[in-house]
């Protein structure tokens, strides 16, 4: 066989296998909570400019099809959001962000604060070759995100009633869960992918397993929901700064070390998804994962 048969076939056989593993490739950030303020414990709040600088940098040379971040953008609230989403806007492809419980701090209408965050709706879907991303938001029912006398704002103490009955430890004021319309919207989603054969990741800002007192409120509900649909092969979070991973009934839950941690170690990375494998290359603090389907 001549060199160049070889290298011809080769070369089929390397397209062949990339496309049939239709690999998606996704820049990941979570909890950068920058503020104009100064550093507290191990927080340093100003360094996250520079923080995102380098991940933009970093993500850009990467070539990804997008970037996700995980909520907390910021520490107090929206005053300080400009100069990250200027940095988030240096990135060459979309980004999709998702918020946080600090981002709604000092917000009178947390209904429309997605819309400050340059998002299309509390949650949403992001659909990429045969992937699905569901980007639940996980704020819908908290006391920091509802205004006083809401039927939102009454779900969320009805719920916050029932963990305390229960003692549970995420009855926390920085916790936050989604009601039975998203709950509802998110079956529909599942469903959908089920039907057309694709693959689904979840993101949340509040993890949901393990049950550390940092979960989403009803966790469980979501969890519930989930194992019902083989399609899902993991859920990636933030929130909890140190990180964490654990399997629930199968489904890797990841959650993201963040960024705003230490004053010069950055943390985020690159997500590689194919037809059988989740491949996450951490930078800095973020830890690198190899988890096959």
């Amino acid at each position: 066989m001549g060199v160049n048969v070889f290298l011809s076939l080769l070369f089929t056989l390397f397209y062949s296998i990339g496309e049939g593993q239709s690999l998606v490739r996704i820049g990941l950030i979570a909890d950068p909570q920058y503020a104009d303020k100064d550093t507290h414990g191990s927080r340093f709040y100003r360094n996250s400019l520079g923080k995102l600088d380098s991940a933009v940098l970093a993500i850009n040379r990467e070539g990804v099809d997008f970037t996700v971040t995980l909520g907390d953008l910021v520490d107090v609230g929206p005053k300080d959001l400009q100069p990250v989403l200027q940095r988030l806007e240096k990135l060459k492809r979309p980004v999709y962000n998702i918020l946080g419980n600090h981002d709604y701090v000092n917000v009178e209408n947390g209904a429309d604060l997605y819309k400050a965050y340059k998002m299309p709706h509390p949650y949403y879907i992001v659909e990429k070759g045969q992937w699905l991303l569901i980007m639940l938001n996980t704020n819908e029912l908290a006391e920091y995100a509802t205004p006083a006398g809401s039927d939102q704002r009454l779900a969320w103490q009805t719920l916050n009633d029932g963990l305390k009955a229960a003692k549970r430890k995420n009855d926390q004021p920085w916790n936050g869960g989604i009601s039975v319309t998203q709950l509802s919207w998110m079956e529909k989603q599942l469903q959908k992918a089920k039907s057309s054969n694709k693959k689904v990741i979840v993101f949340t800002h509040h993890p949901l397993y393990p049950e550390n007192g940092l979960e989403a409120l009803n966790n469980r509900e979501i969890l519930a929901l989930i194992e019902k649909y083989p399609v899902v092969k993991a859920v990636i979070s933030g929130h909890h700064h140190p990180g964490n991973f654990a399997t629930y009934k199968g489904i890797p839950m990841i959650t993201l070390e963040g960024m705003i941690e230490t004053a010069d170690q950055n943390a985020f990375g690159v997500l590689e998804l194919n037809d059988h494998q989740l491949d996450l290359h951490g930078e800095g603090r973020m830890t690198a994962r190899k988890i096959d389907f």
